[in-house]
């Protein structure tokens, strides 16, 4: 756009104002003063333009790692519409079930102590039982046997049972209910009758009793009688005889020591 001449190269006015011929050949008036207010106020518009994109900028300093805003406005909302009680009452909340956890894992607690100790009581009480029923069947097995009850039995003992239970009752044990002998060595004993099955309580004694290194002064000589005491000072070098009534008195391990000394009952 160029300033329009006259033919004496002065500027040609219109209306009083200068004109300009465009580019594509237009002629427009140029009002100075109009121009000049314009640019005023888009000066004063563009710093204040300025000015806020400074603010706006630095408010969203603030902002920076935030990528989804409508998230964060709606949980800034949510905080903002929580009151003072309701914290309170949230907190109230996180101690009861705090408390709770705390008082079940008390009870699961006492109650994993109070089976086992059930449990100990009742292992120990069944121990007993047992015990005193095996006792009974071992006590009970020595006082039938007829080595111990039958005169013609060729293995006849010529001590009682008590005496024999004292020396002979640790070699058997109950197992699933039934007395199983066993030699010195923890063998089990075997019936010479039936190949392959554990010896009954005779058989199992009678095996012990020939591999006892004293079975001569306890099996009954043939044709002795009585209550298996031999004649005054017979039975073997050391051996003696001792009344039943002394025989009761002492304690098992007394017993079984008299029995390998070779000593004998009388009465």
């Amino acid at each position: 756009m160029k300033l329009l001449l006259d033919d004496k190269g002065n500027a040609v006015l219109r209306n009083g104002k200068p004109v300009y011929v465009k580019d594509d050949g237009a002629e427009i008036e140029f009002d100075g003063a109009q121009a000049f207010t314009k640019i005023g106020q888009l000066t004063g518009e563009n710093t204040d333009y300025k000015r806020r994109f400074t603010e706006a900028e630095t408010k969203l300093k603030g902002f920076e790692g935030i990528d989804d805003g409508e998230a964060a406005r709606k949980a800034l909302e949510t905080v903002k519409s929580l009151s003072v009680g309701d914290l309170k009452t949230a907190a109230q909340v996180q101690e009861i079930k705090d408390a709770a956890k705390r008082a079940a894992e008390e009870q699961v607690t006492a109650a994993a102590k109070a089976s086992t100790t059930q449990i100990q009581e009742l292992t120990a009480t069944l121990e007993k039982r047992t015990g005193e029923l095996n006792n009974h069947m071992i006590g009970g097995s020595f006082t039938s046997s007829k080595l111990l009850t039958d005169d013609k039995h060729a293995s006849r003992l010529a001590i009682p049972a008590e005496m024999a239970r004292a020396y002979f009752g640790n070699n058997f044990k109950v197992e699933d209910g039934k007395l199983v002998p066993y030699d010195s060595n923890g063998n089990k004993l075997y019936s010479p009758s039936r190949p392959g099955e554990v010896a009954d309580f005779d058989e199992g004694l009678e095996q012990l009793v020939r591999a006892c290194p004293f079975k001569d002064q306890i099996l009954k000589a043939s044709g002795a009688s009585g209550g298996g005491a031999s004649s005054g000072g017979t039975g073997g070098a050391g051996s003696k005889q001792i009344s039943r009534a002394q025989f009761e008195a002492m304690g098992v391990q007394e017993r079984a020591d008299a029995m390998k000394a070779g000593t004998t009952i009388s009465g």
